[in-house]
């Protein structure tokens, strides 16, 4: 695994993620965890944004602060199960944009069929945070990046953010993409013949929207 893959194990994190793990959390409560870790671990996907000193006047005197150096940035989940992981980050950073990429995978090919994507107009200026709860295969992760390396985004200024990611995601990742920096939570066993991350947590959409 190469220095490009972070995983975040900060106790606050792996305590929710071990509800969202568990088969009798239902939707309400996975929807609440997941919008929960995705927040938390978006303070460390943007922990190195650049910064810039300014002068602030506080009630009793001024003095020089840093703030973010007006970086853009975009948010861009893959639907439908990315959805849930977008209101947390815009708790963390409401001012960034969101766009869609709509990705399913071919349950016999198991590859990535884009059918939808809608992106800011200026996301070649944006830093991006692509993010999706799970990364098995990582087709669909690996076709999101290159829709928006295609309309102008450098893979430098993309990153990607999971839950959990299955090696073979990874090593697909690394191998179309090895510019882009990936944050998970945990990195999971394996494959199962279906192509779900074992031992997971099952399909991530089907939980956060109580469908089957």
């Amino acid at each position: 695994m190469t220095t490009r893959v972070h995983i975040i194990d900060h106790p606050l994190i792996q305590h929710k993620l071990a509800i969202l793990r568990n088969r009798e959390t239902g939707a309400k409560e996975f929807r609440e965890l997941l919008d929960e870790v995705s927040l938390l671990m978006a303070y460390e996907v943007t922990r190195n944004l650049p910064l810039e000193e300014v002068e602030v006047e506080t009630p009793l005197a001024r003095t020089k602060c840093r703030m973010i150096s007006g970086k853009k940035l975009a948010v861009v989940p893959i639907l439908r199960a990315g959805l849930g992981m977008v209101g947390g980050i815009l708790n963390l950073i409401p001012a960034a944009r969101v766009g869609h990429i709509g990705v399913y995978r071919d349950p016999e090919t198991l590859q990535p069929v884009e059918y939808y994507c809608k992106l800011p107009a200026d996301i070649q200026e944006r830093e991006v945070i692509v993010v999706d709860p799970m990364l098995a295969t990582g087709g669909s992760m690996a076709a999101a990046v290159q829709f928006i390396k295609d309309r102008g985004a450098r893979g430098e200024n993309i990153k990607v953010m999971n839950l959990i990611a299955a090696p073979e995601g990874i090593a697909k990742m690394e191998r179309q993409h090895s510019e882009v920096e990936i944050f998970v939570a945990a990195v999971d066993e394996r494959l199962n013949e279906h192509g779900f991350i074992l031992p997971g947590l099952g399909d991530a959409g089907d939980r956060l929207f109580g469908t089957r």
